[in-house]
């Protein structure tokens, strides 16, 4: 299809590469892009960028993908607990200063073709064009201005906010703190020669009790609430190594997941964070926008017009981006509840980390970083970190024996015949999330069994779920805990041992 005149509302990441995808596959359409801020506004540091993010850029556009790299930072990955580091040997990750990303884009952009119109806003109602792409983010005006889009808004139970530091780390690194008030969390990376990144968690009770509360409610959301930065760099001092946290508009929030009815309207088509957004610790906004693009620019050149075109790139888009939300709000409410996990030993923490979601696999891990991996088994397993990994570490996990209580397993097959115990309580687990009120009910009324037999569908969601809550069950009763779950769920119940969601696992047909 030819298009003639396409306008983008918006200049973040994913508007401009929109731009430029559709200006290189139709080099004499005129296309602009309007941002009402100024070319050098931005607020946040550091992006990170994956190495499957990057394998689809350098598909997409290998020109902007060469000139990101060239500004961009490598880095390794780190966990630390107390003393104890678990690092993996990522040589693929990169990661950019925000600033950095806006100018190569907007010279790309530039490169391309296209007409950079800044400090002003446009509504797509007085654009005269065939496509307008609405870019402008989470609080997206173009979004909230249309109730058609059917924009659903969750947030979060967690507290987060977003700040740097003057120095590089030797690698990114997940660290909690805890203090007199509680426990935070820090996800840190580098991001150029002399900057890094500090993303900082807590939960509301600990927010409350540091008296966050207050300075949140004193700071303008166009100031920085430095009462908190400078207890934070206190609590973080020692991965600091003393350095100061820099603030950009920097303040407590909760994350808002959006999710949208219709990505679409006419002419006019939302893209990122104003269609949707999927939770940090899984993946940036950026990217998903940046993906988005590549969808879009390929629906716009094999449709015949505009409003076919939107629909395949919905059709064709949607599934990715809802099955990586899916995937977000079960890392969410990990990182929300992470304190709990705190006593692990940090290899046995990691293996918890990678896995919590259900994105990565306990043997695909084990592939990628077989020494972090094989502790976190080790440890799991009660064997020496330096005996030798087994072939089939899967039936290894399994074969474990355990001692509970005054109770012996030579395996972790729970065996039929305890769930007809008298002892035992049987669950049916029906939660839409493990940490809802919902499911703190299940937890306890349950509490006072001796054995929690955890059962409920067999779809691989629900099965998640119900490792989820066999957790929370771990952590806060002295119950023995099985999970039933059916035999294509195995690895997700091999992740859950070694991860101390569960004792045992009874599986079904």
């Amino acid at each position: 299809m030819k298009l003639d005149r396409v306008a983008v509302i918006g200049g973040g990441p994913g508007g401009l590469y929109a731009a430029r995808l559709l200006k290189l596959s139709n080099p004499h359409a005129d296309i602009a892009v309007y941002e009402q801020s100024s070319p050098d506004t931005t607020f946040g540091f550091g992006v990170g960028l994956a190495s499957r993010t990057q394998r689809n850029l350098r598909q997409a556009d290998a020109a902007s993908l060469d000139a990101i790299v060239a500004r961009a930072y490598s880095h390794e990955m780190s966990m630390q607990v107390g003393e104890s580091i678990a690092r993996l040997a990522h040589g693929d990750l990169l990661a950019i200063a925000r600033t950095s990303l806006l100018s190569v884009l907007q010279e790309q952009a530039r490169d391309a073709g296209v007409r950079l119109e800044f400090g002003e806003r446009r509504e797509p109602a007085d654009l005269d064009v065939d496509l307008v792409i609405a870019s402008d983010g989470i609080n997206s005006a173009t979004r909230t201005a249309d109730g058609r889009f059917g924009a659903d808004i969750a947030t979060g139970s967690g507290l987060y906010l977003w700040c740097g530091t003057d120095f590089a780390l030797p690698s990114a690194i997940f660290v909690p703190v805890t203090t007199e008030h509680g426990t935070f969390v820090a996800h840190a990376y580098p991001y150029a020669p002399d900057r890094s990144t500090f993303l900082i968690e807590t939960d509301v009770d600990t927010w409350t009790r540091a008296g966050f509360d207050a300075t949140t409610a004193a700071t303008d959301p166009t100031d920085t609430d430095e009462a908190s930065l400078r207890y934070l760099e206190k609590a973080f001092a020692d991965t600091l190594h003393n350095h100061g946290l820099i603030g950009n508009r920097t303040r407590w929030m909760k994350f808002r997941t959006v999710q949208c009815r219709n990505w679409s309207l006419g002419n006019v088509v939302l893209l990122g964070d104003a269609a949707h957004t999927a939770h940090y610790s899984i993946g940036s906004g950026t990217k998903l926008a940046m993906e988005d693009a590549i969808a879009l620019d390929a629906a716009l050149a094999a449709a015949e017009t505009v409003g076919d075109a939107l629909a395949e790139y919905e059709r064709v888009r949607r599934p990715a981006v809802e099955h990586l939300q899916q995937i977000a709000v079960r890392s969410e409410q990990w990182w929300e509840s992470f304190p709990q996990r705190m006593d692990l030993p940090v290899e046995q923490l990691m293996v918890a980390y990678m896995t919590r979601a259900g994105k990565v696999g306990l043997e695909r891990f084990l592939e990628s970083a077989p020494d972090v991996a094989w502790k976190g088994i080790a440890s799991y397993g009660q064997v020496a970190a330096d005996s030798e990994a087994p072939i089939d570490a899967s039936r290894w996990i399994l074969a474990r024996p355990l001692e509970h209580g005054d109770r012996s397993f030579c395996d972790r097959f729970a065996p039929p015949a305890l769930r007809e115990d008298p002892s035992t309580t049987v669950v049916s687990v029906d939660v839409e999330s493990a940490w809802n009120e919902k499911a703190t009910a299940v937890v306890d009324e349950a509490r006072a069994s001796s054995t929690i037999w955890l059962t409920g569908s067999d779809e691989r969601d629900h099965v998640l779920t119900r490792l989820d809550v066999a957790e929370r069950m771990m952590c806060s009763t002295s119950a023995l805990v099985v999970v039933e779950i059916p035999t294509e769920c195995v690895p997700d119940a091999v992740a859950g041992l070694v991860s101390a969601r569960t004792h045992l696992v009874f599986v079904g047909s």
